[in-house]
């Protein structure tokens, strides 16, 4: 599709100070002339100012690549005049990329379908477009939100296939490749260490040896598993809404529609899309979306088991366990001096719980589906895309500023095997287990070695030495690590 020469050079911006006057089917409105929205975002900014909270931009970036790929689709199919087209298609990728941000003011507390936000970036689109071709804006302008921008189309169908086009770009290009990262780090460590035994810990009380390698092996394999699940959670959203228009049927879109705009999409975002083959579902319900911040919540539940159990192991140093050292990012106490915090566990668990409770609005709101629509959509997009944000940064920070800087105490990790009195589990097989319970006891009530106790109990001291081995209780290290 080529676009026509003059002004493809054009800069973003109106130029213009003051008001102009923006019509809609409500009537004539001010808006502010330096704005390329029109007058149903103007009317949106005034009837829905409720708190701060702004609909995400990753919502209309993907918004813009959809309204490309059905500029292109109307284009080739005759409907839509070619210049038309091709100035909607450039003015969408300067949406898509993001140099159009500011054009996008309006608040997730809106029509619970989304009809502002789409409409808004109609409007956007169809000023700059016209912009783009020497026209005017507002009631000047040559390019139609309605009959030019949104041909073919309803909120009802687009605004789904935005939210599943910007969750899978956020998952993709975010979560995923961070959680990934998070976990192979933690799997260095574990290959580091895999031969460094250490005492286990069931209902934070001491239990028989593993090795440190062993006990990190565990954390990689739960986040890679949270990771392998969110991606399969994925495939619930690459079925698009696209051609459903109003209530399911396609009412004003031509045959084949949804299908050509979800192959122009996967062309344009390298993404396995394809048309929903029920848009009845497609509309009447936010499943798919369900699923992916159940599979985000998978994420969060995972990360904060690794997190807190980094900060129980990294306790002290004096006064707890202390078996890591964490990196001295910054001073930990503004009272008391050369303290270290696991700010990094902190803020990952604080990210976890967030991405909890923001599933547990989700899944709310995916139950409220009524007949022929859904209209929790702009509630569920904005935090959907915000777990899936944070819990990627929190993966990336959690990486970066710890755990590729954790070292062990080599000698805390040594003492507390020494002192363990669980290494008595061993004798088990030999003399049963009332006598090696009575061992346990009688060490941990006298205060003496699980050896003295032993013996006093008339354990063989070749025995006790050829059983109580902590490096003969871990199983075999290298093949858990794949070594």
């Amino acid at each position: 599709m080529a676009f026509p020469e003059a002004d493809h050079d054009l800069p973003i911006g109106t130029g213009a100070t003051g008001v102009r006057i923006e019509t809609d089917a409500m009537g004539e409105i001010e808006v502010p002339a330096d704005r390329y929205w029109g007058a149903q975002t103007q009317r949106a900014l005034q009837h829905f100012a409720i708190g701060d909270d702004r609909m995400p931009a990753g919502l209309y970036r993907a918004y813009g690549i959809v309204k490309q790929a059905a500029a292109h689709v109307n284009a080739e199919a005759g409907r839509l005049d070619p210049n038309l087209a091709a100035a909607i298609v450039h003015a969408c990728e300067e949406v898509a990329e993001g140099s159009l941000d500011d054009e996008f003011p309006l608040y997730v507390w809106q029509s619970g379908s989304g009809t502002q936000s789409n409409m808004n970036v109609n409007e956007v689109v169809a000023n700059r477009a016209s912009q783009l071709l020497a026209g005017g804006l507002g009631r000047d302008r040559i390019v139609h939100p309605n009959d030019h921008v949104n041909m073919a189309q309803s909120t009802n169908d687009t605004f789904p296939t935005a939210m599943h086009v910007a969750t899978l770009m956020e998952v993709r290009d975010t979560t995923l490749p961070q959680l990934l990262a998070l976990a192979a780090a933690i799997g260095d460590r574990a290959r580091r260490w895999h031969d460094v035994v250490k005492i286990g810990r069931t209902h934070l009380q001491d239990a028989t040896p593993l090795t440190v390698g062993q006990e990190w092996s565990g954390w990689e394999a739960q986040l890679t598993a949270a990771a392998a699940r969110l991606e399969q959670s994925l495939e619930a959203v690459c079925e698009l809404a696209a051609g459903g228009t109003a209530v399911g049927t396609g009412i004003n879109a031509p045959d084949g529609f949804g299908e050509a705009v979800a192959a122009k999409l996967a062309e344009l975002t390298g993404l396995p899309l394809v048309t929903a083959p029920n848009k009845f579902a497609a509309l009447g319900s936010l499943d798919g979306m369900v699923a992916v911040s159940a599979g985000l919540r998978g994420g969060a539940i995972a990360l904060m088991k690794v997190a807190n159990d980094m900060r129980w192991l990294s306790s002290g140093p004096r006064a707890g366990l202390h078996e890591l050292r964490l990196p001295e990012n910054e001073p930990g106490s503004s009272i008391m001096p050369g303290k270290v915090n696991p700010t990094q566990q902190e803020a990952a668990v604080m990210v976890a719980l967030q991405v909890i409770g923001e599933d547990s609005v989700v899944a709310a709101a995916g139950a409220q589906g009524n007949f022929e629509l859904n209209t929790m959509r702009p509630i569920v997009i904005d935090n959907v895309l915000h777990s899936a944000r944070i819990l990627g940064d929190a993966c990336n920070q959690l990486r970066v500023h710890s755990v590729e800087g954790i070292e062990l105490d080599r000698e805390a990790v040594a003492a507390y095997v020494d002192r363990s009195l669980m290494l008595v589990t061993a004798l088990t097989p030999l003399i049963g287990y009332d006598k090696a319970a009575a061992i346990a006891h009688k060490a941990d009530h006298e205060g003496s070695t699980l050896r003295e106790a032993a013996l006093a109990l008339g354990v063989d001291p070749a025995d006790f030495d050829r059983i109580v081995d902590p490096s003969t209780m871990v199983g075999d290290p290298k093949r858990d690590l794949g070594l």
